[in-house]
């Protein structure tokens, strides 16, 4: 296994990455060609990028997509979307991806990634066992108008 740094390049085949993660349950994510394709560059191209691919040889078979936020409390890695194919799936490849992330970012000086994701989910139960935990007192507010 093999991690490596994710540009617009590759933005082709992390789109397919992310509709082989996320359309299935529980997730099932619907996306429109466009809609995936502007997120995905939203996401690559952003100030502070820090999207990274996990590969088994040349195929990409885990994603990390994010940014580096700086701030007060210190810098953060945020990462918008996390996940492995389903085929690859418990088999303790998502542990080591956050791992080797984890090294990665020790190396730029960051120690601190932030997430969201729902309790309802088997990602939630994922990200526990992998050292992430829940912050007490925050809440996510959302508007739609």
């Amino acid at each position: 296994m093999e991690m490596r740094e994710l540009h617009v390049e590759q933005a082709e085949e992390i789109q397919e990455a992310i509709e082989k993660i996320f359309s299935p349950a529980p997730w099932n994510d619907v996306w429109t060609k466009e809609q995936l394709q502007e997120y995905v560059l939203e996401l690559l191209e952003n100030r502070n990028p820090l999207s990274l691919g996990l590969y088994e040889g040349n195929c990409l078979i885990g994603i990390s997509l994010g940014r580096i936020k700086h701030w007060c409390m210190g810098t953060e890695y945020w990462i918008e979307e996390f996940g492995i194919l389903p085929q690859w799936q418990g088999k303790g490849k998502g542990g080591e991806f956050l791992r080797k992330i984890q090294g990665h970012l020790a190396e730029r000086g960051i120690h601190q990634m932030v997430l969201l994701t729902e309790r309802g989910v088997p990602a939630y139960g994922f990200y526990q066992k992998n050292g992430f935990q829940e912050v007490e007192g925050q809440v996510l507010f959302a508007w739609e108008g």
